[in-house]
């Protein structure tokens, strides 16, 4: 994993006990050790009965994959490669390119042109001229989109023109080449195969072409595409399930749209967002205004409000995260128990401590919609308001202010 001029150090963790190389598919035996499937296999299939690292003898020799060292070891190549890349540019381009070049390096751009490639975005971040200059260059947008509809680009290519692309979002006048089927499976290409980076840039660049209600079906109509942004909001990357989450609120306005991304289980992944303790305050915001969203169509009311758990991480989340995040939670607990007269709904949130919240909620300086919901839900829940108040100790519970 090492060059001449860059010294990569890889984690011994990552290295298979027997090649000693980076593990490919790691799987762990019934001992607890985990190595590379390829090597540990030629160790079985010679007949060897034991543990390589151990010797113990083997009681069962099925391979079990090793899901999470996997995930860490792709992440960990990632930053690898955009550390070569980086290296890579700094080598083969000691200054950002002129105009002149920038000319002739699209002009000459052809399927092996990954160096022009990344001049070309060295260029484009350079400056908001650069951009500028690029937007109204002859013929550039046509031939950067034909990678995109090109199936034998190759994902090293693609990512690259998926970082043009992102850096000149604002620039595109005409997105509607983008949502052509061929360019659709090159952003879900990028999403499977492509490193962190390249996939928020996806996502971003899919957030910007779903303009109207059209691309927006489009889009969500485009087999694989939907499932693999709902995977992603259980990757180890915040900054990608944000872009995820934003994506999904600009996209889930039609009711189609809703009803698709509903029956690829985005609910239960928005419910474990909730669970997790290191959640960002912003991932938090963003996961109950979607929720939010979905609660407007039938399919989404039936899956929050029956959910006992669900609503009661949407109730913990009142005066605890945000203002933000306030609002949409006391929003969607409104829509159940008062708009709808949802009976499990009601009966969740009064069993748990969000009506004390709300209660606290009616006398904060809050927007006037929340304080109106909050009332709204108190009355509906027919809780007793003074009881409720000298029951809380505000003393001893941590509530962030509206």
């Amino acid at each position: 994993m090492a060059r001449d001029d860059l010294y990569i150090a890889v984690p011994s963790s990552f290295r298979c006990p027997i090649s000693l190389d980076v593990m490919k598919s790691p799987v762990s035996l019934c001992t607890g050790v985990t190595y590379d499937r390829a090597s540990i296999q030629r160790w079985l299939d010679s007949g060897n009965n034991t543990c390589p690292a151990t010797m113990q003898v083997l009681e069962s020799k099925d391979l079990v994959p090793n899901r999470n060292l996997q995930r860490l070891i792709q992440i960990w190549l990632d930053s690898v490669a955009r550390r070569q890349l980086d290296a890579d540019s700094v080598r083969n381009s000691a200054a950002v390119p002129s105009q002149n070049q920038v000319k002739l390096l699209v002009k000459h751009l052809d399927i092996n042109c990954f160096s022009s490639l990344t001049k070309i975005i060295c260029f484009a971040r350079e400056s908001e001229e650069n951009r500028e200059f690029l937007a109204k260059m002859d013929g550039f947008f046509s031939k950067v989109l034909d990678f995109m509809r090109n199936a034998e680009s190759g994902i090293k290519i693609v990512e690259q023109v998926v970082k043009i692309l992102d850096l000149m979002l604002t620039k595109i006048s005409d997105k509607k080449p983008l949502l052509e089927t061929n360019c659709l499976s090159t952003i879900l290409l990028v999403l499977q195969r492509g490193n962190s980076d390249s996939q928020i840039e996806a996502v971003r660049l899919l957030e910007s072409i779903a303009v109207d209600g059209e691309s927006k079906l489009k889009i969500g109509q485009k087999e694989g595409l939907v499932a693999e942004l709902v995977k992603s909001l259980r990757k180890e990357n915040p900054r990608l399930i944000e872009a995820s989450l934003s994506f999904f609120i600009a996209i889930t306005m039609p009711k189609r749209i809703k009803t698709v991304v509903i029956q690829y289980r985005i609910i239960p992944e928005l419910k474990y967002l909730l669970s997790q303790p290191n959640t960002t305050t912003s991932i938090t915001e963003k996961a109950l205004e979607l929720l939010e969203e979905l609660s407007t169509s039938k399919e989404g009311r039936v899956e929050i409000w029956h959910d006992s758990v669900l609503l009661g991480r949407i109730g913990e989340t009142v005066l605890k995260v945000s203002s933000n995040a306030t609002e949409h939670a006391v929003a969607i607990l409104w829509s159940g128990c008062y708009l709808f007269r949802d009976r499990k709904a009601q009966e969740a949130v009064a069993s748990s401590n969000g009506m004390t919240k709300l209660l606290l909620l009616m006398q904060s300086n809050c927007s006037p919609a929340v304080r109106q919901m909050s009332g709204d839900l108190v009355k509906v829940l027919g809780v007793n308001y003074k009881l409720c108040l000298s029951n809380y100790d505000t003393k001893t519970t941590h509530i962030m202010p509206c």
